[in-house]
């Protein structure tokens, strides 16, 4: 009996006792996703701030991917955890807002649990390892192959699609921009009467509504995740980039970064002087399911120890940044910093543009693929998810 408590919280036992330091006693701010918190009178709060944070780390003994592939992530799913991570932060900050705190053994709202299960190693749920590892077959990588932090971004991307609860709208901006008129594109929605569909892309509704008057519809926005994949330098970070990469972790929006060491990923957090806090995947737990009365022990889904700490200098220049924008607001305020943090450096991280360049592809807002099935009835979004083979050459949930 002992010995099963003891496997079941072993990450909050074992693994840290080694190689993890405290804090230093300095009067320095330290930045944790939009947040800042000062060390020297507000450690507890800080703390508490990052272990309210969702923890996704590899896991063992899980339903096999596919029915006949690997039953752990261990060695080859880092990126997809910190990826997981980061969609998290983004599902927490929608449903309960940037300033939610968890406690041990404290009651949550049912939004939490319900945004936890959407993680569990279950192929019936959406970001579930599983459902990561397909979706990667059709970006080229084969199931228990190393993601990069732009693979991961694109699978999100499809993922959400198929999302109906969270209803995110996923924007991975290309070659280092990020083009506003895109995201208002696929941001704006309108809210309709009982009588028409509730969400649907502004434009394509603007004839069937205008014979209804004003007051058959109105804007609504749909909650933005942004996530930006950057590379900056070539075989380490370029120095110059340094203030306008620490500046993202200051933004209220910030949802940190993906990133780290060749194969070996990360989830950075925030910063304090020139070292990034971040949470580490390489950690093996045990597959841990729904209970009997529904919902998931979260003990093991939470760093109760203090983060690791990295100089920036060390991480590998291929990273992604990530922003959650609930409202339209929340975009043009970051649009506002991005103008004046980001693009006054001589040497640019990334580019915002206003209107979509011309020489690129037009831009399509992504949709939920057609679906063909064979005989069978199709199951709705209400039901219990299955799998389905898709034109894209790539299987994914219905949702």
């Amino acid at each position: 009996m002992i010995s099963d408590v003891l496997s079941k919280y072993e990450n909050q036992i074992t693994i840290f006792a080694d190689y993890l330091e405290e804090f230093p006693d300095t009067d320095e701010l330290v930045w944790i996703l939009g947040k800042q918190h000062l060390l020297k009178t507000e450690k507890s709060k800080l703390l508490s701030d990052i272990s309210a944070r969702l923890w996704f780390t590899y896991r063992r003994k899980f339903s096999p991917i596919g029915g006949t592939g690997p039953s752990s992530d261990a060695g080859w799913g880092c990126m997809l955890r910190c990826g997981q991570m980061m969609l998290a932060q983004a599902l927490i900050c929608r449903h309960l807002g940037r300033d939610w705190n968890w406690e041990k053994q404290k009651e949550q709202p049912k939004e939490y649990q319900r945004i936890l299960q959407c993680f569990l190693d279950r192929k019936d749920c959406c970001y579930s390892i599983h459902q990561m590892a397909q979706m990667g077959v059709g970006e080229g990588k084969s199931i228990g192959e190393w993601f990069g932090p732009n693979t991961v971004a694109q699978v999100l991307k499809k993922l959400a699609l198929f999302d109906e609860w969270n209803s995110l709208a996923v924007y991975v901006s290309m070659d280092n921009t990020v083009v506003i008129e895109d995201i208002k594109k696929m941001c704006r929605t309108l809210s309709l009467s009982a009588d028409t569909p509730a969400e649907r892309p502004l434009e394509s509704l603007t004839a069937s509504t205008q014979s209804k008057g004003p007051s058959a519809c109105c804007t609504a926005w749909k909650p933005l995740l942004l996530i930006v994949p950057l590379r900056l330098g070539i075989n380490q970070i370029n120095p110059v980039y340094v203030d306008a990469f620490k500046e993202c972790f200051k933004m209220p929006q910030s949802l940190g970064a993906l990133g780290g060491k060749p194969n070996n990923a990360y989830y950075f957090i925030g910063f304090l002087g020139d070292e990034l806090i971040f949470l580490d995947p390489h950690t093996t737990q045990t597959f841990v399911d729904t209970e009997e009365n529904g919902t998931v022990d979260d003990q093991t889904f939470h760093c109760l120890q203090p983060p690791q700490r990295m100089n920036i200098l060390n991480l590998d220049p291929s990273v992604a940044l990530g922003f959650f924008c609930k409202e339209e607001k929340d975009f043009d305020s970051w649009c506002s910093l991005v103008q004046k943090e980001i693009l006054k450096e001589n040497l640019r991280m990334f580019e915002l543009v206003q209107k979509h360049p011309s020489h690129w592809p037009p831009f399509v807002p992504p949709a939920k693929p057609e679906v063909t099935t064979t005989g069978a009835e199709f199951i709705d979004s209400t039901e219990q998810l299955e799998e389905f083979d898709l034109e894209e050459d790539f299987e994914i949930l219905s949702i």
